[in-house]
């Protein structure tokens, strides 16, 4: 059975921290990984060098087209301006980037605006495909968090990566939002691990860590590491407790299926 390689999110947890002492935190709740959202801000070799001297990896952070990938109008400035995130990537040797599509436009019908989701995704893989970076494109949900968001379904999303069809192209499966879309979890993540390169972690209702809501981790857990899963499962979440003991509870629920430190 596979192991689950789990990644912090930072930008949820140990936020009572300077951001470059973060990394550090993570080490010490013995994580192997964290992630972030937007890095053009971001004192990028700071972070490195942190990440290097705590002895964690940075998983992915997102990727920056610098307009909606819905818009027709723009896929190919989209597509130019996206290559900047892989090629900061392949720089701090990170190997997959977090793609949204944008808010829905009310004056473009769903067809174009999937038509341009594929197209900004085609014309890019190939740059992503040649500096070994993977894009996870990320569906989340419009009841609760992301009212207006395009792509809310993980069934719409594997179509677009199957309409792709790029190695270097993977949908990002957020747990969380999916629970409140569609549920249906492990039946939807067996039927399409081969087309996942990403998870997101957080309990429903709350956005809190595993074991407060409704989602039976241990069995989610499981499924994902008995279909061998290799790849990152990030934890995207706010704590009940501490971001120490949330951890903690993550590794004891994970226990039941792997070791994570």
């Amino acid at each position: 059975m596979a192991k689950l390689n789990f990644s912090v999110c930072i930008e949820m947890l140990f936020t009572n921290l300077d951001l470059l002492e973060r990394p550090a935190a993570v080490a010490a709740a013995g994580m192997p990984a964290f992630e972030f959202w937007g890095w053009s801000s971001k004192p990028m070799d700071e972070i490195k060098a942190a990440a290097d001297a705590a002895g964690v990896k940075i998983a992915g952070f997102c990727c920056d087209g610098g307009m909606p990938l819905v818009d027709p109008q723009t896929t190919d400035q989209w597509v130019e301006t996206a290559k900047g995130s892989i090629d900061e990537a392949k720089r701090l040797g990170v190997t997959t980037l977090i793609v949204t599509t944008g808010q829905e436009m009310a004056d473009v019908c769903r067809c174009e605006q999937h038509k341009s989701i594929v197209a900004g995704l085609k014309g890019l893989a190939p740059y992503a495909e040649a500096n070994g970076v993977t894009l996870v494109l990320e569906p989340l949900n419009i009841l609760v968090n992301h009212a207006g968001y395009y792509l809310s379904t993980s069934d719409e999303g594997f179509e677009i990566i199957d309409e792709v069809a790029s190695p270097a192209v993977k949908l990002l499966y957020d747990i969380y939002h999916q629970q409140i879309t569609e549920g249906n979890l492990i039946d939807r993540i067996t039927a399409n691990i081969s087309k996942i390169g990403h998870f997101h972690v957080a309990d429903v209702p709350g956005r809190h860590e595993p074991g407060t809501g409704e989602i039976n981790y241990v069995n989610v857990f499981n499924k994902i590491a008995e279909l061998g899963y290799d790849r990152h499962v990030g934890l995207e979440f706010t704590t009940t407790t501490t971001p120490e003991e949330a951890m903690a509870k993550v590794k004891k629920i994970a226990g039941l299926c792997c070791c994570c430190g």
